[in-house]
């Protein structure tokens, strides 16, 4: 990755940190994205700066057309290129459906599903002649029905289906475009969906997958590398499950 030029939404925590230092200790420099904690994105910023290579901090409400062009236009004024552009941000409200109204589904698509398309726009011009990635980050609920989780869950699901759309759009021009769709990650966002609920919940997660534990923010990191490097030059529209086996598993008779 040495040289090679990323931006992560989403990336002053969470999975999007875990990511960008990854990408950072391979030698890449890194756009480091964030919306309201400016704190967390500079120190980010400097970890990543620790290890040797660049980094850029761009805030962006990413509801915002104008916001999400001046965050590229930065990039294309001190990069002048991009070589992975890893959509990793989302916003939700956790509903019932008949609780969800109008505002919730406006705000989660907005971000979730048009910031990316947007971004990809402005992305790809500045990937052009450099073999490209996209890599965008799904979840459970995009299959699964989970408990007021289907505002970002269809939303999820909508973004798999674009990333399949634009792999065959931008394979021509030699840009892979993959999903990676994390188990239940040990982060700050599953304590707030989970609520007072998390330690149950952890509990049982663990004890339905296979390797016995959450996935965490450096397994989809791990992921995210080998999706840009070389090594998979020749994958492009695939969804890529990190959730220790989660997946795999149906209840069985006795309950378990």
């Amino acid at each position: 990755m040495k040289g090679k030029k990323v931006l992560i939404t989403g990336s002053s925590r969470g999975i999007g940190r875990s990511t960008a230092l990854a990408f950072a200790r391979e030698g890449a420099d890194v756009a480091i994205h964030y919306r309201r904690d400016e704190d967390a994105a500079l120190t980010a910023a400097e970890e990543v700066r620790a290890l040797g290579v660049q980094a850029l901090v761009c805030k962006a409400e990413l509801e915002s057309a104008e916001e999400i062009d001046a965050m590229f236009d930065k990039i294309a004024q001190e990069w002048g290129a991009l070589d992975v552009f890893m959509a990793n941000a989302a916003a939700t409200a956790f509903k019932p459906v008949m609780e969800t109204k109008g505002y919730h589904i406006d705000r989660t698509y907005e971000v979730v599903i048009k910031s990316v398309l947007h971004g990809v726009q402005r992305a790809v011009p500045l990937m052009e002649g450099r073999a490209g990635r996209v890599l965008t980050i799904s979840s459970l609920g995009s299959q699964f029905a989970l408990p007021n989780y289907s505002n970002i869950g269809s939303a999820k699901a909508a973004l798999e289906s674009l990333t399949r759309y634009l792999a065959a759009e931008l394979g021509p021009k030699g840009i892979t475009c993959n999903v990676i769709s994390p188990g239940v990650v040990e982060t700050d966002s599953v304590r707030f969906y989970a609520k007072d609920a998390f330690q149950t919940f952890k509990t049982n997660v663990i004890s339905r997958t296979p390797l016995g534990r959450l996935t965490q923010p450096e397994d989809v990191a791990g992921v995210a590398l080998f999706l840009a490097s070389d090594a998979a030059g020749f994958i492009t529209g695939q969804v890529l499950g990190v959730d220790g086996g989660l997946t795999l598993i149906a209840y069985g008779p006795d309950g378990r």
